[in-house]
């Protein structure tokens, strides 16, 4: 049962104990006077509380317990010790010094205080969906409107001196620039957590984090998006990500889009001209660790002891850029069709029968929900840019030049890195071992090595997005003093990189009522490749420098085509719009007739990651035999079960 939370507001003559008082009864923080037991102020005692900004408390405390080995002893104390390992890092210390708020409260001048209702509202924004993704309800004595106050009625901060400490430690070091200012070192997962939130908090106009899911233990794949309208997709404004660490122990990715996502932010606020054009024509999403359990592997060992595979893989042991559909192979089966589609490929039904792992579920199901245009897949282990096809057209031949119909556009892309990087295209560039400065440092990734199941094919196959791999130096996990370094030589690349997503055209398919039509096919003659309209109709397509015949068209609407030249200097992107006539008859029946095109809708048709997103919610008076697993903190400790950490109790 609950305990009521009740706070006595008593006044005493000084927060002294009383001469009369033993040392004992003083520790429990009560004292008899004149035969009865009056609560006084007493000397912050509770281990896990001991860095909260006051030195004194009182009990009973908040929840009503009375002393303090009765707080000690409660699962509410339990939980604050466990947080930060149920929870992976992530809001800690600011749940547990809020929890140390209620549990063990300020005492001032004989008088209990109750913390800020501002500072609960604020972490429960932040941190209700760690909660939530463990299974836990949020815990009853952080309920804001019950045991937290407002500023009228005289509350404390109880993480005003954190928030002091960590603006410190965010403004420490400088990267060379004006204002803005950099951290290079290595952060844990809890710490990149913290940092991109931060950054989002410092540009809320500009900026937010979500969630794409959770790793095998439980991690937060989170994402920091930059734009002028942040958490919605402008009308014909494309949509760019970057990925970090999908191979646990390749970490230099990782740590560049988190310095790339504060140096976003803080340029915008500077004024940054360039910076500012950038966010403002371009939604941007920086995942920095599609393998966190992998990376702390990896992180133990740190950067002397780190083998070459250690941490590569994730927490299932399996190797996450081996892990997508495998939809090259179905491409080259296609060829023999008359007019075979290279875009929107479904996913086989057969491949859910295989292992696939959440992190992998979690990206697709991101790829399907947003139109990107451009991606970069940030790894290490080489200085080369690799773009697709991953996988060889002769399945017997490990090393096969094998292209896309959109080559020549891969290959520009992957130049605009490469030429824009310190060191990459350089001929007496160190090569680690291969000689890719001959082709000034890009390479087709089937010609370097095949391997099926890529993530950059199957962003090319299965949606609207051009995906190059990036080996960003032959060190997999480099010196931290390397850091600064990396940075410098590979910031203009990333910068170069997201303006490249304005190259080609863009415009709109609609209606003649002026409707968007959704789905609507962008063909390009002599480019074997479709990209699709996003909902409201609108559209990207990639493309050189050139004269092209460009066509659209939609399931019962008439095909109208266009001829159009794109100048080699172009500075944005070419608006090319169509207006489509319905028809009677569906024009090119043939067109969408392509085997098992009608089943692209169809993920997860075995329901293998709904079903493990949780159960149906119980009866009131049913047993709730099975409990989640961190159930096992509390009991096996021998203290009363905190039913309220169970959802829908």
């Amino acid at each position: 049962m609950l305990r009521a939370g009740v706070l006595l507001t008593l006044v005493a003559a000084c927060c002294c104990v009383p001469p009369r008082c033993e040392q004992t009864e003083a520790a429990l923080g009560t004292c008899k006077v004149s035969g009865a037991e009056k609560p006084q102020c007493m000397e912050m005692v509770l281990s896990y509380c001991q860095d909260v900004p006051y030195k004194q408390t009182m009990f009973p405390n908040l929840v009503g317990q009375q002393s303090r080995p009765e707080a000690e002893l409660s699962a509410e104390y339990l939980l604050l010790s466990v947080l930060h390992g149920l929870l992976n890092g992530e809001c800690s210390p600011e749940l547990r010094l809020l929890g140390c708020s209620v549990l063990a409260p300020q005492c001032q001048v004989g008088v209990l205080r109750k913390p800020c209702r501002s500072s609960c509202e604020a972490v429960r924004r932040s941190c209700a969906h760690a909660f939530e993704a463990i299974g836990m309800a949020w815990p009853y004595f952080l309920d804001c409107d019950r045991f937290f106050v407002s500023n009228e009625e005289g509350c404390y901060d109880p993480l005003a001196e954190l928030r002091a400490r960590q603006d410190v430690a965010f403004a420490n070091i400088s990267d060379g620039g004006q204002s803005t200012v950099l951290q290079f070192t290595y952060h844990s997962n809890a710490q990149m957590f913290s940092i991109l939130k931060k950054t989002a908090a410092k540009c809320p106009q500009i900026s937010r984090t979500y969630s794409i899911g959770r790793s095998v233990e439980g991690k937060d794949l989170l994402v920091i998006e930059f734009s002028n309208n942040p958490g919605q997709h402008d009308l014909l404004e494309p949509e760019v990500k970057f990925i970090g660490n999908m191979h646990g122990n390749e970490v230099l990715g990782r740590q560049l889009l988190v310095y790339l996502a504060q140096y976003l932010c803080s340029e915008y606020l500077l004024g940054n001209e360039r910076i500012q054009t950038i966010i403002n024509s371009t939604r941007i999403h920086l995942l920095p660790s599609m393998n966190p359990d992998g990376y702390e592997i990896a992180a133990s060992e740190g950067h002397l002891y780190n083998g070459w595979t250690s941490g590569r893989a994730n927490a299932q042991n399996l190797d996450l850029n081996r892990n997508f559909p495998d939809l090259t192979s179905v491409y080259y089966n296609r060829r023999r069709f008359k007019r075979f589609r290279s875009d929107h490929i479904p996913i086989p039904d057969s491949y859910w029968m295989s292992k696939v792992a959440p992190e992998t579920y979690a990206v697709m199901k991101w790829i399907r929900s947003i139109p990107f245009v451009l991606s970069a897949s940030l790894h290490g282990g080489e200085l080369v840019i690799s773009y697709p096809f991953d996988f060889s057209r002769h399945p017997l031949e490990e090393k096969m030049f094998s292209p896309t119909p959109d080559e020549q556009v891969f290959k520009q892309l992957a130049r605009t890195y490469a030429d824009a990087h310190a060191t990459m295209s350089s001929n007496d560039t160190q090569r680690c071992g291969a000689s890719f400065a001959n082709n000034g440092g890009i390479v087709n990734g089937a010609l370097w090595y095949s391997f099926a199941g890529g993530m950059s094919d199957f962003n090319y196959l299965h949606s609207n997005c051009l995906e190059l791999t990036v080996e960003l130096g032959c060190d997999k996990f480099p010196a931290e003093e390397e850091l600064y370094p990396e940075w410098l030589r590979n910031k203009e690349a990333l910068l170069s990189f997201m303006e490249s997503v304005h190259r080609g055209i863009k415009g709109t398919v609609k209606d003649t009522d002026g409707n968007g039509i959704k789905g609507a096919i962008i063909s390009v003659k002599g480019i074997r490749h479709d990209v699709t309209t996003a909902d409201d109709g609108d559209y990207w397509r990639l493309l050189n420098s050139g004269v092209y015949i460009v066509s659209a068209v939609a399931p019962g609407y008439s095909r109208v085509a266009k001829r159009i030249r794109l100048p080699a200097r172009m500075q944005r992107t070419g608006r090319v719009d169509f207006v489509l006539k319905r028809v009677l008859v569906e024009p090119d029946l043939d067109y969408f007739s392509i085997p098992e095109l009608e089943n692209y809708e169809r993920f997860d048709p075995f329901n293998q990651f709904g079903q493990q997103d949780g159960a149906e919610p119980a009866e009131p008076n049913e047993d709730r035999s099975e409990k989640p697993w961190w159930w096992a903190y509390f009991s096996q400790m021998g203290i009363s079960t905190p039913t309220w950490l169970l959802r829908n109790y």
